[in-house]
Protein backbone atom coordinates (compact mmCIF):
# COMPACT_ATOMS: atom_id res chain seq x y z
CA UNK A 1 0.00 0.00 0.00
CA UNK A 2 2.80 2.39 0.94
CA UNK A 3 4.71 1.69 -2.26
CA UNK A 4 1.55 2.20 -4.32
CA UNK A 5 1.02 5.59 -2.67
CA UNK A 6 4.60 6.57 -3.40
CA UNK A 7 4.28 5.55 -7.05
CA UNK A 8 1.02 7.48 -7.32
CA UNK A 9 2.64 10.58 -5.80
CA UNK A 10 5.50 10.34 -8.29
CA UNK A 11 3.06 9.98 -11.17
CA UNK A 12 0.99 12.98 -10.08
CA UNK A 13 4.09 15.13 -9.55
CA UNK A 14 5.37 14.14 -12.98
CA UNK A 15 2.00 14.96 -14.54
CA UNK A 16 2.28 18.48 -13.06
CA UNK A 17 5.80 18.76 -14.49
CA UNK A 18 4.56 17.70 -17.94
CA UNK A 19 1.70 20.20 -17.73
CA UNK A 20 4.22 22.91 -16.85
CA UNK A 21 6.31 22.01 -19.89
CA UNK A 22 3.31 22.07 -22.21
CA UNK A 23 2.44 25.52 -20.85
CA UNK A 24 6.02 26.73 -21.36
CA UNK A 25 6.05 25.30 -24.87
CA UNK A 26 2.87 27.04 -26.00
CA UNK A 27 2.19 29.97 -23.67
CA UNK A 28 5.52 31.51 -22.64
CA UNK A 29 6.07 33.67 -25.70
CA UNK A 30 7.64 30.85 -27.73
CA UNK A 31 10.79 31.60 -25.73
CA UNK A 32 12.55 28.56 -27.18
CA UNK A 33 12.64 29.92 -30.72
CA UNK A 34 15.87 31.63 -31.74
CA UNK A 35 14.65 33.58 -34.77
CA UNK A 36 14.24 36.89 -32.93
CA UNK A 37 16.99 38.83 -34.69
CA UNK A 38 17.29 42.51 -35.62
CA UNK A 39 13.88 43.72 -36.87
CA UNK A 40 13.27 44.98 -40.44
CA UNK A 41 15.17 48.17 -41.10
CA UNK A 42 16.06 50.71 -43.75
CA UNK A 43 18.82 53.28 -43.91
CA UNK A 44 17.74 56.64 -42.49
CA UNK A 45 17.80 59.72 -44.68
CA UNK A 46 20.33 61.23 -42.28
CA UNK A 47 22.56 59.10 -40.08
CA UNK A 48 22.35 60.40 -36.50
CA UNK A 49 25.38 61.06 -34.29
CA UNK A 50 26.31 58.23 -31.93
CA UNK A 51 28.57 58.05 -28.90
CA UNK A 52 29.81 54.65 -27.74
CA UNK A 53 30.39 54.25 -23.98
CA UNK A 54 32.55 51.34 -22.81
CA UNK A 55 32.98 50.82 -19.04
CA UNK A 56 36.13 48.80 -18.40
CA UNK A 57 37.72 47.43 -15.23
CA UNK A 58 40.81 45.21 -15.54
CA UNK A 59 40.03 44.25 -19.14
CA UNK A 60 43.54 44.16 -20.63
CA UNK A 61 43.16 40.47 -21.46
CA UNK A 62 40.15 40.93 -23.75
CA UNK A 63 40.55 44.52 -24.97
CA UNK A 64 42.80 43.64 -27.97
CA UNK A 65 39.99 41.39 -29.25
CA UNK A 66 37.13 43.84 -28.70
CA UNK A 67 38.19 47.49 -28.86
CA UNK A 68 39.62 47.40 -32.41
CA UNK A 69 36.24 46.11 -33.64
CA UNK A 70 34.54 49.21 -32.22
CA UNK A 71 37.10 51.58 -33.64
CA UNK A 72 36.70 49.93 -37.05
CA UNK A 73 32.94 50.51 -37.29
CA UNK A 74 31.80 51.39 -40.80
CA UNK A 75 29.24 53.98 -39.78
CA UNK A 76 28.09 56.66 -42.27
CA UNK A 77 27.40 59.27 -39.59
CA UNK A 78 29.53 60.76 -36.84
CA UNK A 79 30.53 58.34 -34.11
CA UNK A 80 32.96 58.50 -31.21
CA UNK A 81 34.10 56.03 -28.55
CA UNK A 82 34.50 56.79 -24.83
CA UNK A 83 36.29 54.11 -22.81
CA UNK A 84 35.89 54.70 -19.09
CA UNK A 85 38.64 53.04 -17.06
CA UNK A 86 36.99 52.03 -13.79
CA UNK A 87 40.01 51.87 -11.49
CA UNK A 88 41.88 49.18 -13.42
CA UNK A 89 45.14 47.83 -12.08
CA UNK A 90 46.23 45.99 -15.24
CA UNK A 91 46.89 48.92 -17.55
CA UNK A 92 43.51 48.85 -19.30
CA UNK A 93 43.52 52.59 -20.04
CA UNK A 94 47.06 52.66 -21.40
CA UNK A 95 46.39 49.61 -23.56
CA UNK A 96 43.25 51.25 -24.99
CA UNK A 97 45.28 54.27 -26.07
CA UNK A 98 47.92 52.02 -27.65
CA UNK A 99 45.26 50.07 -29.57
CA UNK A 100 43.71 53.29 -30.86
CA UNK A 101 47.11 54.58 -32.00
CA UNK A 102 47.85 51.26 -33.71
CA UNK A 103 44.49 50.61 -35.39
CA UNK A 104 43.05 54.09 -35.96
CA UNK A 105 39.38 54.37 -36.83
CA UNK A 106 36.76 56.15 -34.73
CA UNK A 107 38.01 58.81 -32.29
CA UNK A 108 38.70 57.37 -28.84
CA UNK A 109 38.65 59.16 -25.49
CA UNK A 110 39.99 57.29 -22.47
CA UNK A 111 38.95 58.67 -19.11
CA UNK A 112 38.57 57.60 -15.49
CA UNK A 113 35.90 58.73 -13.00
CA UNK A 114 37.64 57.61 -9.82
CA UNK A 115 36.10 55.33 -7.21
CA UNK A 116 32.29 55.19 -7.14
CA UNK A 117 30.54 56.89 -4.22
CA UNK A 118 28.29 54.95 -1.86
CA UNK A 119 25.13 53.76 -3.57
CA UNK A 120 26.71 53.27 -7.00
CA UNK A 121 28.02 50.14 -8.66
CA UNK A 122 31.37 50.66 -10.33
CA UNK A 123 30.05 49.90 -13.80
CA UNK A 124 27.16 52.36 -13.59
CA UNK A 125 29.40 55.06 -12.11
CA UNK A 126 31.67 54.56 -15.13
CA UNK A 127 28.67 54.64 -17.49
CA UNK A 128 27.49 57.88 -15.86
CA UNK A 129 30.87 59.47 -16.43
CA UNK A 130 30.97 58.31 -20.04
CA UNK A 131 27.44 59.51 -20.79
CA UNK A 132 28.28 62.88 -19.22
CA UNK A 133 31.21 63.32 -21.58
CA UNK A 134 29.17 62.06 -24.53
CA UNK A 135 26.34 64.53 -23.94
CA UNK A 136 28.73 67.39 -24.64
CA UNK A 137 28.81 66.08 -28.24
CA UNK A 138 25.01 66.14 -28.48
CA UNK A 139 24.50 62.61 -29.85
CA UNK A 140 21.07 61.26 -30.74
CA UNK A 141 22.06 57.74 -29.68
CA UNK A 142 24.28 56.14 -27.07
CA UNK A 143 25.70 52.66 -27.56
CA UNK A 144 26.46 51.09 -24.18
CA UNK A 145 28.67 48.07 -24.75
CA UNK A 146 30.91 46.02 -22.48
CA UNK A 147 34.67 45.80 -22.86
CA UNK A 148 34.53 42.10 -23.77
CA UNK A 149 32.12 42.58 -26.69
CA UNK A 150 33.40 42.44 -30.28
CA UNK A 151 31.28 43.97 -33.06
CA UNK A 152 31.35 43.26 -36.77
CA UNK A 153 32.10 46.34 -38.89
CA UNK A 154 28.45 46.99 -39.72
CA UNK A 155 27.08 46.39 -36.21
CA UNK A 156 26.53 50.04 -35.29
CA UNK A 157 24.99 50.81 -38.66
CA UNK A 158 22.49 47.94 -38.32
CA UNK A 159 21.57 48.86 -34.73
CA UNK A 160 20.87 52.50 -35.60
CA UNK A 161 18.89 51.57 -38.72
CA UNK A 162 16.76 49.15 -36.69
CA UNK A 163 16.08 51.73 -33.95
CA UNK A 164 15.27 54.46 -36.46
CA UNK A 165 13.00 52.28 -38.60
CA UNK A 166 11.09 50.72 -35.71
CA UNK A 167 10.92 53.81 -33.51
CA UNK A 168 12.61 51.94 -30.67
CA UNK A 169 14.05 53.74 -27.67
CA UNK A 170 16.28 50.75 -26.92
CA UNK A 171 17.64 48.15 -29.32
CA UNK A 172 19.61 45.51 -27.46
CA UNK A 173 21.25 42.34 -28.66
CA UNK A 174 22.17 39.32 -26.56
CA UNK A 175 25.78 38.87 -27.65
CA UNK A 176 26.77 35.39 -28.69
CA UNK A 177 28.83 34.19 -25.73
CA UNK A 178 32.04 32.22 -26.13
CA UNK A 179 31.55 28.45 -26.24
CA UNK A 180 34.79 26.49 -26.43
CA UNK A 181 35.49 24.48 -23.28
CA UNK A 182 33.38 21.55 -22.10
CA UNK A 183 31.89 23.58 -19.25
CA UNK A 184 31.06 26.46 -21.60
CA UNK A 185 29.24 24.00 -23.86
CA UNK A 186 27.20 22.71 -20.93
CA UNK A 187 26.42 26.01 -19.20
CA UNK A 188 26.50 28.93 -21.66
CA UNK A 189 23.69 28.00 -24.10
CA UNK A 190 21.54 27.11 -21.09
CA UNK A 191 22.24 30.54 -19.58
CA UNK A 192 20.72 32.25 -22.61
CA UNK A 193 17.91 29.67 -22.77
CA UNK A 194 16.95 30.34 -19.14
CA UNK A 195 17.14 34.11 -19.71
CA UNK A 196 14.80 33.86 -22.70
CA UNK A 197 12.45 31.67 -20.68
CA UNK A 198 12.29 34.33 -17.98
CA UNK A 199 12.10 37.26 -20.43
CA UNK A 200 10.59 36.03 -23.73
CA UNK A 201 12.05 38.22 -26.45
CA UNK A 202 8.83 38.40 -28.48
CA UNK A 203 6.93 39.88 -25.56
CA UNK A 204 9.58 42.50 -24.87
CA UNK A 205 9.22 44.04 -28.33
CA UNK A 206 5.41 44.19 -28.09
CA UNK A 207 3.97 47.58 -27.15
CA UNK A 208 1.97 47.42 -23.96
CA UNK A 209 3.72 44.27 -22.74
CA UNK A 210 4.83 44.27 -19.12
CA UNK A 211 7.77 41.98 -19.90
CA UNK A 212 10.97 43.93 -20.32
CA UNK A 213 14.71 43.33 -20.31
CA UNK A 214 17.90 44.22 -22.14
CA UNK A 215 21.30 42.59 -22.59
CA UNK A 216 23.97 44.79 -21.07
CA UNK A 217 26.69 43.87 -23.53
CA UNK A 218 24.99 45.72 -26.39
CA UNK A 219 22.41 48.42 -25.71
CA UNK A 220 21.65 51.16 -28.22
CA UNK A 221 19.76 53.86 -26.33
CA UNK A 222 18.24 57.12 -27.52
CA UNK A 223 19.98 59.96 -25.69
CA UNK A 224 16.68 61.76 -25.08
CA UNK A 225 15.20 58.62 -23.56
CA UNK A 226 18.22 58.25 -21.30
CA UNK A 227 17.59 61.76 -19.95
CA UNK A 228 13.87 61.16 -19.40
CA UNK A 229 14.54 57.87 -17.60
CA UNK A 230 17.45 59.37 -15.65
CA UNK A 231 19.86 56.71 -16.88
CA UNK A 232 21.99 55.71 -15.09
CA UNK A 233 21.20 57.71 -11.92
CA UNK A 234 17.82 56.04 -11.43
CA UNK A 235 19.41 52.57 -11.44
CA UNK A 236 22.74 53.47 -9.82
CA UNK A 237 22.75 50.58 -7.32
CA UNK A 238 21.46 47.87 -9.70
CA UNK A 239 23.64 44.78 -9.92
CA UNK A 240 21.57 43.45 -12.84
CA UNK A 241 21.83 46.80 -14.59
CA UNK A 242 20.57 45.76 -18.03
CA UNK A 243 17.15 44.63 -16.79
CA UNK A 244 16.97 47.67 -14.51
CA UNK A 245 17.74 49.96 -17.47
CA UNK A 246 14.98 48.37 -19.53
CA UNK A 247 12.47 48.78 -16.70
CA UNK A 248 13.41 52.43 -16.25
CA UNK A 249 12.97 53.09 -19.97
CA UNK A 250 9.66 51.23 -20.14
CA UNK A 251 8.52 53.14 -17.06
CA UNK A 252 8.71 56.35 -19.11
CA UNK A 253 6.73 54.81 -21.97
CA UNK A 254 9.75 53.75 -24.00
CA UNK A 255 9.66 51.04 -26.67
CA UNK A 256 12.26 48.27 -26.31
CA UNK A 257 13.50 45.54 -28.62
CA UNK A 258 15.70 42.64 -27.49
CA UNK A 259 16.90 39.69 -29.51
CA UNK A 260 19.78 37.38 -30.30
CA UNK A 261 22.84 38.68 -32.11
CA UNK A 262 24.43 37.46 -35.31
CA UNK A 263 27.28 39.97 -35.47
CA UNK A 264 28.01 40.79 -31.83
CA UNK A 265 30.14 38.35 -29.80
CA UNK A 266 31.56 38.13 -26.31
CA UNK A 267 35.26 37.27 -26.31
CA UNK A 268 35.49 36.67 -22.57
CA UNK A 269 36.52 33.07 -21.78
CA UNK A 270 34.93 31.04 -18.99
CA UNK A 271 37.00 27.87 -19.36
CA UNK A 272 36.39 26.39 -15.89
CA UNK A 273 33.22 25.63 -13.99
CA UNK A 274 34.50 27.97 -11.26
CA UNK A 275 34.50 30.90 -13.71
CA UNK A 276 30.96 30.21 -14.87
CA UNK A 277 29.82 29.64 -11.29
CA UNK A 278 31.05 33.09 -10.28
CA UNK A 279 29.40 34.70 -13.29
CA UNK A 280 25.98 33.27 -12.37
CA UNK A 281 26.13 33.28 -8.58
CA UNK A 282 27.25 36.91 -8.25
CA UNK A 283 23.82 38.16 -9.35
CA UNK A 284 21.40 35.22 -9.06
CA UNK A 285 20.09 36.18 -5.61
CA UNK A 286 19.88 39.83 -6.64
CA UNK A 287 17.61 38.66 -9.47
CA UNK A 288 15.36 37.24 -6.73
CA UNK A 289 15.43 40.62 -4.93
CA UNK A 290 17.22 38.96 -1.99
CA UNK A 291 13.91 37.41 -0.98
CA UNK A 292 14.13 34.03 0.81
CA UNK A 293 10.58 33.11 -0.25
CA UNK A 294 11.41 33.78 -3.90
CA UNK A 295 14.52 31.66 -3.44
CA UNK A 296 12.49 28.76 -2.08
CA UNK A 297 9.98 29.11 -4.90
CA UNK A 298 12.74 29.21 -7.51
CA UNK A 299 14.44 26.11 -6.12
CA UNK A 300 11.10 24.25 -5.99
CA UNK A 301 10.24 25.40 -9.52
CA UNK A 302 13.58 24.33 -10.95
CA UNK A 303 13.25 20.95 -9.28
CA UNK A 304 9.69 20.42 -10.50
CA UNK A 305 10.31 21.50 -14.07
CA UNK A 306 13.83 20.22 -14.74
CA UNK A 307 14.64 17.50 -12.22
CA UNK A 308 11.36 15.65 -11.84
CA UNK A 309 11.19 14.30 -15.43
CA UNK A 310 14.49 12.35 -15.37
CA UNK A 311 13.85 11.32 -11.76
CA UNK A 312 10.43 9.98 -12.78
CA UNK A 313 11.94 8.01 -15.65
CA UNK A 314 14.41 6.41 -13.24
CA UNK A 315 11.75 5.81 -10.58
CA UNK A 316 9.36 4.37 -13.13
CA UNK A 317 12.00 1.97 -14.40
CA UNK A 318 12.89 0.87 -10.86
CA UNK A 319 9.34 0.50 -9.55
CA UNK A 320 7.80 -0.75 -12.76
CA UNK A 321 5.38 2.20 -12.96
CA UNK A 322 4.69 2.68 -16.66
CA UNK A 323 2.70 5.84 -15.89
CA UNK A 324 5.56 7.59 -14.12
CA UNK A 325 8.02 6.44 -16.77
CA UNK A 326 5.89 7.60 -19.72
CA UNK A 327 4.96 10.94 -18.14
CA UNK A 328 8.59 11.59 -17.19
CA UNK A 329 9.82 10.66 -20.66
CA UNK A 330 7.22 12.93 -22.28
CA UNK A 331 8.21 15.90 -20.10
CA UNK A 332 11.90 15.24 -20.71
CA UNK A 333 11.25 15.05 -24.45
CA UNK A 334 9.47 18.41 -24.53
CA UNK A 335 12.29 19.93 -22.47
CA UNK A 336 14.89 18.51 -24.82
CA UNK A 337 13.04 19.66 -27.93
CA UNK A 338 12.77 23.24 -26.66
CA UNK A 339 16.52 23.34 -26.00
CA UNK A 340 17.56 22.15 -29.46
CA UNK A 341 17.13 25.55 -31.21
CA UNK A 342 19.48 27.23 -28.71
CA UNK A 343 22.10 24.54 -29.23
CA UNK A 344 21.79 25.03 -32.99
CA UNK A 345 22.23 28.79 -32.53
CA UNK A 346 25.42 28.12 -30.58
CA UNK A 347 26.51 25.49 -33.13
CA UNK A 348 26.72 22.79 -30.47
CA UNK A 349 26.09 19.04 -30.80
CA UNK A 350 22.50 18.05 -30.16
CA UNK A 351 23.47 15.26 -27.76
CA UNK A 352 23.82 18.02 -25.17
CA UNK A 353 20.06 18.65 -25.21
CA UNK A 354 19.05 15.71 -22.94
CA UNK A 355 21.67 16.89 -20.42
CA UNK A 356 19.68 20.07 -19.68
CA UNK A 357 18.43 18.68 -16.32
CA UNK A 358 22.05 18.33 -15.17
CA UNK A 359 22.80 21.91 -16.18
CA UNK A 360 19.61 23.11 -14.46
CA UNK A 361 20.77 21.36 -11.29
CA UNK A 362 24.04 23.28 -11.51
CA UNK A 363 22.08 26.53 -11.84
CA UNK A 364 19.99 25.55 -8.83
CA UNK A 365 23.18 25.10 -6.80
CA UNK A 366 24.60 28.39 -8.11
CA UNK A 367 21.43 30.21 -7.06
CA UNK A 368 21.56 28.75 -3.56
CA UNK A 369 25.26 29.60 -3.33
CA UNK A 370 24.45 33.17 -4.39
CA UNK A 371 22.08 33.46 -1.41
CA UNK A 372 24.63 31.90 0.95
CA UNK A 373 27.32 34.35 -0.17
CA UNK A 374 24.89 37.23 0.25
CA UNK A 375 24.16 36.35 3.87
CA UNK A 376 27.87 35.91 4.50
CA UNK A 377 28.41 39.47 3.28
CA UNK A 378 30.09 38.43 0.04
CA UNK A 379 27.12 38.66 -2.31
CA UNK A 380 27.22 40.56 -5.62
CA UNK A 381 31.02 40.56 -5.54
CA UNK A 382 32.81 41.34 -8.78
CA UNK A 383 36.40 42.35 -9.55
CA UNK A 384 37.27 43.27 -6.01
CA UNK A 385 34.04 45.04 -5.08
CA UNK A 386 31.08 43.81 -3.05
CA UNK A 387 27.80 45.69 -3.42
CA UNK A 388 25.23 46.26 -0.72
CA UNK A 389 21.66 45.11 -0.94
CA UNK A 390 19.73 47.99 -2.63
CA UNK A 391 17.40 48.66 0.30
CA UNK A 392 20.39 49.17 2.61
CA UNK A 393 21.67 52.06 0.49
CA UNK A 394 20.61 55.55 1.44
CA UNK A 395 18.64 57.27 -1.29
CA UNK A 396 20.54 60.24 -2.66
CA UNK A 397 17.52 61.66 -4.49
Amino acid sequence: MGQTARVSAIAWTTAVSLAAWLWLLLCQGFFWRTDVRLPPRRDPARWPDVCVVVPARDEAAVLPLSLPSLLAQDYPGRAEVFLVDDGSTDGTGELARELAARHGGLPLTVTSPGEPPAGWTGKLWAVRHGIGLARARGPEYLLLTDADIAHERDSLRLLVAAADTGGFDVVSQMARLRVASLWERLVVPAFVYFFAQLYPFRRIGRRGSRTTAAAGGCVLLRAGTAERARIPDSIRHAVIDDVALARAVKGTGGHIWLGLADRVDSVRPYPRLHDLWRMVSRSAYAQLRHNPLLLLGTVAGLALVYLVPPAAVLAGAVTGSATALLLGAAAWLVMTATYVPMLRYYRQPLWLAPLLPFTAFLYLLMTVDSAVQHYRGRGAAWKGRTYARPDTVADEG
